[in-house]
């Protein structure tokens, strides 16, 4: 981590900014140095207390960062550390006294049992930009406002969820256009990436603002630009939010998120505007149409920004959907070519889902929501694609609101709290063979459905995961549609997926080439 640190600061920042960081660094190291100790104090007499969670050597401004090398990813580095110092340990992110926690019973604890007590979030740099000041759902912090938020947006998710066919045509008719691209490649081997990234997009607009494109449509493109954009320059801020002094510096990464942020609101800021023209009464057809009747039918919103008084104002629904895009997205996509991969690796697993689609669903017509509970194995498959490969290894930082405990340690009010997913989703202890992919782990010896209490995909307690019905629909929607129509194969020649994994905002699977052949009853793409 403090190598990918390094590597934010060469590229994020000038060569002067760079040079006066490298002299504060060493001034400070060689200050520290004479009176270092190897068991850890507080950084200040106001810092929490450390109860008896081990904790990492750290230096004044510095922190645990000298001892965070090596040049893994954090969801690694922390399983790692966890070998060493236990499954609950403690750094220091620059000045940031930070809890991580690598098993399933301490998260169950801070995600549930004592959920309120930690479900505050940090104050960032990029988040706050991105979020303008906190008026989105993830990154938000816990306050009364918030829960009014989220039970909003929850609600107007409803209007896409199970018992309804709403998500469901969505689904099916962006199924359709890509089931044509993909099929358009013949027999030859290619990145199925941006076809399979384009058509959730088109989910999402759809969802969101009720605008449907065709390929290569000139404003889906943009929302593709910017979306990437953010999603490749959030990832490279990690510095400026460990030393947010540092942001009155010239800095190449967050200057080019503004940018992208500035696309990404003037053409959210006209689909609002739209939508407050034609606002009419009835079902609401869209996420915005329905934050803004839920906005006006609270009898709090239409206040002006800034005003003292709670409501949800223009700025909340503009972050809501700004963040349906950056969840909804990047996290189905990302999943979906992970599991993809693992078909390439594991062929009889892509036929044993085939013939369960085959006896269960037939050739004739179209995957349906109602399908789900006649398709147990396919599933598992998706379970066990978000268990060997999170999109989110490490969940976003969840903030002590109040003084509490973790494991009967005492954990103070502020402290930030890191939940490595990834530990938990590969421990020995509970899955048998955890870089094994195996769907079966996710039956029971009577081939039901089995759930385990250490899976937890979509967070859980206060802040799990607001669009998880959704997402695991259209998950399930998309992947049976396609195993339903077609076949992935390795091309020729080509050497497998590379299962690593490259760590940005997610975990995105490297790029991979697949030869896609349509199945009996499906030659011509779409029914």
């Amino acid at each position: 981590m403090f190598a990918g640190l390094l590597a934010s600061i060469c590229a994020s920042f000038p060569p002067p900014v760079l040079l006066l960081f490298v002299v504060l660094v060493v001034v400070v190291w060689s200050l520290a140095c004479r009176r270092f100790v190897h068991e850890p104090k507080p950084l200040s007499s106001a810092g929490p207390p450390r109860g008896s969670i081990p904790c990492l050597p750290h230096l004044p401004v510095l922190g645990s960062l000298p001892w965070l090398g090596g040049g893994l990813p954090p969801h690694l580095l922390f399983t790692q550390l966890a070998h060493r110092y236990g499954p609950l340990f403690a750094i220091y992110l620059g000045p940031h006294y930070t809890v991580v926690v690598n098993n399933h019973q301490h998260a169950r604890e801070v995600l549930l049992q004592r959920g309120k007590d930690f479900a505050g979030r940090p104050n960032m740099v990029t988040t706050n930009l991105l979020t303008r000041g906190g008026k989105d759902i993830a990154f938000s912090d816990y306050s009364p406002l918030w829960r009014f938020h989220r039970r909003l947006v929850h609600n107007s998710f409803t209007l896409f969820g199970e018992g309804t066919s709403r998500l469901q045509d969505i689904v099916l008719g962006a199924v359709d256009s890509l089931c044509v691209e993909l099929l358009s490649h013949g027999t030859r081997g290619f990145d199925p990436s941006p076809a399979i990234t384009r058509a959730v997009t088109n989910v999402v607009c759809r969802l969101v603002f009720s605008s449907t494109y065709g390929h290569g449509d000139a404003e889906l493109q943009e929302v593709i630009r910017y979306n990437n954009g953010i999603v490749e320059t959030i990832a490279r801020g990690g510095l400026v939010d460990i030393y947010p002094w540092m942001k009155v510096f010239p800095n190449r990464s967050l200057s080019k998120l503004k940018d992208c942020i500035t696309v990404r609101d003037r053409l959210l800021s006209q689909k609002l505007e739209e939508h407050k023209a034609s606002l009419s009464d009835g079902d609401p057809r869209d996420l915005l149409e329905a934050l803004l009747k839920g906005q006006t039918g609270s009898g709090r919103g239409q206040k002006s920004h800034g005003s003292k008084e709670e409501g949800i104002t223009d700025d909340h629904v503009l972050m809501t959907a700004a963040e349906a895009f950056g969840a909804g997205v990047e996290t189905t996509s990302t999943t979906l070519l992970w599991i993809l991969a693992y078909l390439l690796h594991h062929p009889d697993v892509q036929d044993r889902v085939q013939k369960e689609l085959d006896e269960n669903v037939g050739c004739e017509r179209a995957v349906s929501v109602s399908d789900r509970g006649r398709l147990p194995y396919l599933d598992c498959v998706i379970n066990e694609g978000m268990r060997i490969r999170p999109v989110s290894p490490v969940l976003i930082p969840h903030t002590a609101m109040t003084d509490s405990s973790i494991g009967g340690h005492a954990v103070s009010r502020g402290t930030r709290v890191l939940v490595n997913m990834w530990s938990i989703h590969h421990d020995p202890r509970h899955w048998d063979k955890p870089d094994l992919f195996n769907p079966d782990r996710f039956l029971d010896d009577q081939g039901q459905r089995a759930t385990p209490s250490c899976f937890l995909p979509f967070g859980a307690g206060p802040r799990v995961c607001v669009g998880e019905s959704l997402a695991r629909l259209e998950l399930f929607l998309f992947l049976s549609s396609l195993l339903q129509r077609m076949s992935f194969r390795l091309p020729d020649g080509d050497s497998l997926p590379n299962l690593q994994g490259r760590l940005g905002v997610v975990l995105q699977p490297l790029p991979y080439k697949a030869v896609v052949m349509p199945r009996p009853g499906w030659e011509g793409g779409a029914k």
